[in-house]
């Protein structure tokens, strides 16, 4: 027997199989297995090679990035420690030396 995943709405553990779809009776939610993939693997922060990040990794700039609003900039091969993912357009959290602290977009960085 295969364990199913628990319900996405309501995270009961007590889904069933009807048809292609997985039915919670907690909550009457219906979804797609392969969708509820495809959301976890589009949500997740690639870097430039496509590598999967995760909160806590050490990355590498891989070009010169000017520093909005100063004339510092953060030259390409900078190691970052202990990054910190969040929502939105800029979705990496850290703190360089030298710079302090600042947000990243994930396409400018590569997983170290």
């Amino acid at each position: 027997m295969s364990q199913l995943p628990p319900c996405p709405a309501c995270q009961s553990e007590f889904a069933y199989e009807d048809g292609i779809l997985l039915v919670c009776p907690s909550c009457g939610h219906e979804w797609s297995p392969a969708e509820e993939a495809a959301k976890a693997d589009e949500a997740a922060v690639k870097d430039a090679n496509g590598n999967v990040l995760q909160s806590g990794d050490t990355i590498v700039v891989i070009k010169d990035l000017k520093v909005k609003g100063s004339s510092l900039v953060v030259k390409g091969g900078t190691k970052v420690k202990n990054i910190r993912l969040v929502d939105g357009d800029h979705d990496i959290d850290c703190k360089i030396d030298g710079v302090g602290a600042m947000s990243l977009k994930s396409e400018f960085v590569k997983k170290a």
